[in-house]
């Protein structure tokens, strides 16, 4: 086993990148249920307290590490459409769904499922991407004047997202490319161009 103590030492981002792509390889080499700080540390060359003072816990570790390898929501797909930029949207999350990403995702779940705690810890530590990078889409195609912006909410900015880790968890990946469109052309699109409901909050 290497000795951390003899390799040169590396701070700031240098040293979180080398976890997060140890940590990335150890959930696709053992997965998540196997996955232990341990042996992060010993994959990255770093020691154990290091990677302990970052990260408390094994979920805060995975949940930054998989935000490391998501899509950069200042990056936003830009093809001049709504269905276009939803497309290349889900077609990049399910690329991250079928690696690692996919298989952190089972096991955040799973460790949030059997301990309440953790719930509260994985909801507070999930950092919304997706949800922005829909929003962006959308919003840009209320701005070329595609949809009316009235159709903008939080509800249906997820409905995609939420349709596609459905057909992660109970169909495993890779998840097809019909299947996207399929979301993309009879959910995403119907619910942003079909005519705007609104809601009366004193309603029952």
């Amino acid at each position: 086993m290497t000795d951390h103590r003899t390799l040169p030492r590396r701070r700031g981002d240098v040293l979180n990148s080398a976890i997060f792509e140890a940590t990335l390889d150890e959930l696709a080499e053992v997965g998540y249920a196997k996955l232990t700080m341990e042996k992060v540390a010993a994959r990255a060359g770093a020691s154990k307290a290091s990677v302990y003072r970052r990260w408390p816990s094994r979920m805060e570790l995975v949940l930054d590490a998989v935000h490391h390898l998501a899509p950069d929501p200042t990056e936003t797909p830009d093809t001049g459409s709504l269905r276009g930029d939803a497309l290349a949207f889900m077609r990049a999350a399910a690329k991250l769904l079928s690696g690692p990403g996919g298989e952190a995702l089972r096991g955040l779940l799973g460790d949030a499922l059997a301990d309440p705690s953790r719930t509260l810890e994985l909801r507070r530590h999930s950092r919304g991407t997706g949800h922005r990078i829909m929003q962006e889409i959308v919003q840009r195609a209320a701005a070329r004047g595609e949809i009316n912006p009235a159709a903008i909410t939080p509800r249906r900015l997820d409905v995609a997202q939420a349709m596609l880790r459905e057909q992660f968890l109970f169909h495993g990946p890779p998840i097809p490319d019909a299947v996207i469109v399929e979301i993309v052309d009879e959910t995403v699109l119907p619910l942003f161009l079909g005519r705007v409901q609104t809601h009366d909050s004193h309603s029952g």
